[in-house]
């Protein structure tokens, strides 16, 4: 299936791209994550997952365990603080 992804903040600085579309085979966010660090790098260290990495489906914070339907849009995003 084809998903839209978008990077922000220093994941995107990491992978020098703001936005992709990929093909995937994955069926939840943490198997597109997988598939994503299994590139080798720069996505491996800019989403490893001893990285504090939030994700979005659509634009709604999602877990790992979300399911990926064709067409959706993924984000992934580190943490962030208000202040």
């Amino acid at each position: 299936m084809k998903v839209t992804v978008r990077y922000f903040a220093s994941v995107r600085e990491a992978l020098g791209t703001g936005t992709e579309s990929i093909e995937t085979s994955a069926s939840d966010l943490g198997a597109l994550r997988d598939e994503l660090i299994a590139r080798g790098e720069p996505h491996a260290s800019a989403l490893a997952r001893g990285k504090a990495v939030r994700m979005a489906l659509d634009q709604v914070m999602s877990a790992e365990s979300a399911a990926l339907r064709e067409g959706q849009e993924v984000a992934f995003f580190p943490p962030v603080t208000g202040g």
